[in-house]
This record gives structure tokens, sequence and C-alpha cells, in this order.
């Protein structure tokens, strides 16, 4: 059986070059990085060398302002309760979008449980947020404003440099989710007037299991995990010295290799959309149409369930995922095309297709195929597209 992967927004592989400038650390440079000895001190060294790689990756002004993770979701968490709580004199009003990923959201539901108030932007039918609704929720209190860069459910690139300028010309914090933009998206973290930026090794070829925090000098943080002091105090534990020069290393190949990897994803994304909707009627192509990543297609099949198109196509080979979140009790609806209004059908249909950077044009004729006989087939089984042609 062929093996096709369209999941790269949840994970990639490690990359050979990034493998090979980790496999040392495990077996000859495996000292505590925090430790005084030589060993330690290489250890160290290395950690350091990924740091400075890192924010070379994203221009930031200094290494400095790179503080190492477990993942992109403990980076946000840190952000967001981090400054939050450090910042709560000044106020405790926070503006973020429906369309964050769980773990900003979530942050934000303990947050309130702290007496912090949020006020939630909806998107539109592209996944936009509107800078109009941003600018009226802006409050004497606000503290901090977080907003995903880029969306890893429909792919919609948000207007960053204007939502942080705005809040920089008030002295407002401004974190954003960088996690599915890093390596499709080019990154000016000083000019673009980011205070916070979250990051994570595993979408970019890198290892999983670290993520990094960019914290512009000056902003206060208040950690969310004690411990030895790690990280100049602000994150604890032991430093995952492989993992972290992998990621040092997969960032500087992604930023390096961006406008390379970045045209060829748009050619087999577009060719992906046009074989798409013109073999398979009733679909809609989720997201905006020309601010966008390169290698994220959501896709919603009218009459039929997203997740039996997922089970079909994985009966093929073929490793895509569903927008809808499916578990035991209930089927949940994407919070995300939710929060862009899309009609329930449509949500519950929805399929998320996205693209490494080897994926090869004849791998995506065999996808179209499959998902034309997938689609087919379960719409054929469909009470909804019968009730429909009844009509």
């Amino acid at each position: 059986m062929r093996k096709i992967y369209l999941d790269s927004a949840a994970s990639t592989y490690v990359s050979n070059d990034v493998l090979q400038e980790m496999l040392p650390v495990f077996t000859t440079d495996f000292a505590n990085s925090a430790s005084v000895h030589n060993m330690g001190t290489e250890a160290s060294n290395l950690v350091e060398i990924a740091r400075e790689r890192i924010a070379k990756g994203i221009k930031a002004r200094s290494a400095s302002e790179i503080y190492f993770t477990g993942s992109g979701t403990e980076a946000n968490n840190l952000a967001i309760l981090g400054a939050a709580r450090a910042n709560k004199q000044k106020g405790k009003h926070i503006i973020a979008t429906k369309i964050e990923h769980p773990s900003v959201l979530e942050c934000l539901k303990v947050l309130e449980t702290e007496g912090f108030k949020i006020t939630y932007l909806t998107a539109d039918e592209n996944g936009m947020v509107s800078m109009i609704a941003f600018l009226h929720a802006l409050r004497p209190d606000t503290i901090l404003v977080t907003c995903m860069m880029a969306s890893s459910e429909v792919g919609t690139i948000q207007n960053i440099r204007a939502m942080s300028k705005v809040a920089n010309d008030k002295g407002i914090l401004f974190h954003t989710d960088a996690v599915a933009a890093l390596g499709n998206v080019p990154i000016n973290a000083e000019e673009m007037g980011i205070d916070l930026l979250s990051i994570s090794a595993h979408k970019v070829y890198g290892p999983k299991g670290v993520g990094a925090l960019y914290v512009r000098e000056g902003t206060k943080l208040q950690p969310i995990i004690y411990g030895g002091g790690q990280e100049k105090g602000l994150r604890s534990g032991s430093t995952n010295v492989p993992a972290i020069v992998g990621f040092g290393k997969a960032v500087e190949l992604a930023t390096r290799d961006i406008a390379i990897n970045n045209q060829k994803c748009k050619q087999v994304r577009d060719y992906f959309i046009k074989k798409v909707t013109e073999t398979i009627p009733f679909i809609q192509v989720n997201g905006h149409p020309m601010q966008r990543l390169p290698n994220i297609v959501s896709i919603s099949f009218d009459m039929i369930e997203g997740e039996s198109i997922v089970m079909l196509l994985a009966d093929a080979g073929i490793a895509a995922s569903t927008g809808s979140a499916c578990n035991s009790n209930k089927l949940q609806a994407n919070h995300v095309l939710t929060a862009m209004r899309l009609p329930m059908n449509l949500i519950h249909g929805s399929v998320r297709f996205s693209f490494l950077k080897n994926i090869q044009i004849e791998e995506v004729d065999y996808v179209v195929k499959e998902l034309d006989k997938a689609v087919k087939r379960l719409r054929e089984m469909s009470p909804i597209k019968r009730s429909k042609l009844a009509k």
C-alpha cells in the first residue's frame, strides 16, 4: 500500500540534517548543560548556538530573548499566564481571538477564574480577524493582546503588523502564536513589534518535545514552572540539549530555505485545489483565498462527515486530518470553523490536507483519485444527500 502523509500541520518528520546534529548529543556531548565541569560547559555552548540560530531565524534583536520550553503549548502557557499575572497591577483585560489554539484558549479560561476579563474576537468567513472589531475591543485596562500569526486549521495569515502597532502605541503587550507560521511566513519579531512569540520544533522538521518563547527585552513575565532556575529563572527544568540542538538546526534550515519550500508547496497546493474542485462537486475551500499558508488546504465536503472521509483515505494509505474532533461521547464542531460562522454541515464535513516539503505531484493525483472515490461512496450512503435531492 502507498503511504502519503498529508498531515504536516500536526507534525513533520525529523530531517536527516537535524538528526545528524542531534545524535552526538545523545552519546558524546550528553552532559547536563547546567553542570560546571568542562563537559557541562560544552553542552551549554551547544544550547547557546541553538539559541543564536533561532534568534537569527526569527530576527530577534538578541539571542538572550529566546527562552526554551518543552513545547509550543508550554510557550503559549508561559506567554499568556506569565504576562497576565506579571502585569495585573496595570489592568486585567485581555483581547484574544476565538480561532486560537487550545493551548491559548485554555489558559484564558484559567485567567477568567482569577478575575481577568477576556474579549474574544471572531473571524470572518475567510478566517480573518477584523481590525475594526479589534480597535473597538481596546480598553484602558487592556494589558495583553494575543492573536495567532497563521491558522493551522485553514491557513489564513493574520494582519499581525497592524495589530501589534496599535498595541505598541498604547503600551499593551502583544503575543502571537507563530507555531504554524514558522518556516512558512518570514518572521521579523523586532520589526513586527511583537513582545511575545511562540514557536515549536516539530512543525519545521525538528524533534517533538521542544519549543521556544521569544520575549522582547524588558517584557515582564512570571514563571509558571519553578525549580532550579534554568532559562534565567523563567523556565526551570533540566535542559533538553539534544532536542534544543535539533530545534536550532531545524529553524536555520527552515528559514534559509523558506522561499524555495514555499514556492514548491504553493504549486502543489494550488494544483491540489484545482484538481479537487474540478473533480468533486458540492465542496468549499476554507480560508483566505490569497493570504494563506502555502502548505495547508481545508476543504468542506457537503452532505458527509469529514471523519468518515479521513478513515477511508487512511484505508488507501493517505494520512489527512478531520476538521471536526471525534470523541467517544459526541462530535465536537471545530472551533475555528465555528468562529468563521460556517454552516454546521460544512464544519462537520471538513478535512485538512497539509503538505510536507517533499510532496510530489503524482502523489496528489493519487490522493484526488482516492478522495473522489471516498466522497462518492459516502454520499451514496448519505441520508442528507437523499433528503436534499428529494427537495
